[in-house]
């Protein structure tokens, strides 16, 4: 399951928010990946949500697969959308 996310946060993401990510992204059981300018990482990876750069306005792809898909993806959108 794919879904294409607009950020709609008032900064850019860094450390702090991107951690909470990475925690939010480590409590679903499906693979979470986020795909943005050709590049793929996972989501419960720190250092390579670090290499996205996350900022208001951009689009990202969550893509999620496996048992709670929809509930990953769900929390996730929440997360960059409020």
């Amino acid at each position: 399951m794919k879904r294409d996310v607009t950020i709609q946060m008032s900064e850019s993401i860094e450390a702090t928010p991107i951690a909470h990510l990475v925690q939010l992204a480590n409590q679903f059981d499906s693979r979470v990946y986020f795909e943005m300018d050709k590049k793929r990482v996972n989501a419960k990876s720190i250092m390579g949500m670090m290499s996205l750069i996350l900022s208001s306005g951009a689009t990202v792809t969550i893509d999620a697969e496996g048992e709670d898909e929809q509930k990953a993806i769900d929390a996730m959108t929440d997360f960059l959308t409020t």
